[in-house]
């Protein structure tokens, strides 16, 4: 990933999506080209020059300072992770910034909080979106990530790629557009990550709509929210999910999709767990 690039590329999608009415700036009279603000104006909000901001959209104004980089999230109207990711675009490259090119494991007693979440959906999610883990619920719910190979157990590709996820996951479009942004967040922690370009070609090549949501420069960092299910078997599921970072890994996200009690999802995942067999009920290291 060229960073140049990409800084220019997200700057511009941020600034598109404001007005001068949101920002609180006066309207001038003169004609707008393209949608949202223009550069003269983000440098005014921003407290810095319209040349320095130029210069910085085009990856020419070297580090900023703390204080810039604040000003300018605050002008850009950025939120947590939208401001992590302009971080992550303006670092200088650094070893401990390379992706890691060991295979991620999970750990034994991460391995024991899957088998005590039994009675609900609960996987582990590592770099690039790749599944490292998953219960029996999850995988009966989304899709047996045991059975494909480990290179392909991957919640972006099975979203983007996989045509049962269309009929399997309520609201794809936006689930599958908000895994994209995840993407997108993870590339500019690791820009030099070959596996999530790898996964970035394959998805621009396989998916029609991975493109425009790339495009985009959204990204996003998934912590809790609903989503809906339909299993072939029990029908329509409900779920809050809840994700979480478990301490000393920040490359691996626990999600959690848990259920109101005595609600029809609750009766119909106990009917899902009746069906395992003796000791397929534990999570395995897909590595």
């Amino acid at each position: 990933m060229d960073r140049k690039s990409e800084l220019a590329g997200f700057l511009r999608s941020r600034r598109a999506r404001l007005s001068p009415d949101g920002t609180g700036l006066p309207e001038d009279g003169r004609a707008r080209r393209v949608p949202g603000l223009r550069r003269d104006e983000v440098a005014r909000l921003a407290g810095v020059s319209t040349e320095y901001y130029t210069r910085l959209e085009q990856g020419r104004a070297g580090s900023p300072s703390p204080e810039v980089i604040e000003s300018l999230s605050r002008a850009l109207q950025l939120d947590p992770a939208e401001h992590e990711h302009l971080l992550d675009l303006l670092a200088r490259p650094t070893p401990a910034r390379r992706a890691p090119v060991a295979p991620q494991r999970v750990r034994p007693g991460l391995h024991l909080t899957l088998q005590t979440l039994e009675h609900v959906p609960a996987f582990i999610v590592g770099r690039r979106t790749d599944v490292l883990a998953a219960n029996f619920l999850a995988r009966q719910v989304l899709t047996d990530f045991d059975a494909l190979p480990a290179t392909q157990r991957n919640l972006a590709r099975y979203y983007l790629l996989d045509p049962a996820a269309r009929e399997r996951v309520g609201d794809w479009e936006r689930v599958a557009s908000e895994t994209v942004a995840m993407l997108r967040l993870e590339a500019g922690r690791y820009p030099n990550d070959r596996r999530l370009a790898d996964l970035v070609g394959e998805l621009t090549l396989r998916s029609p709509e991975f493109t425009t949501w790339w495009n985009d420069h959204r990204v996003l960092r998934r912590t809790h929210g609903t989503k809906v299910y339909y299993h072939p078997e029990v029908g329509e599921l409900h779920f809050s999910y809840e994700s979480f970072l478990p301490p000393g890994d920040t490359d691996q996200m626990l999600c959690v999709y848990n259920v109101e009690p005595g609600s029809p999802t609750a009766d119909a995942l106990r009917l899902l767990s009746s069906w395992a067999a003796p000791g397929r009920a534990h999570s395995e290291t897909t590595g």
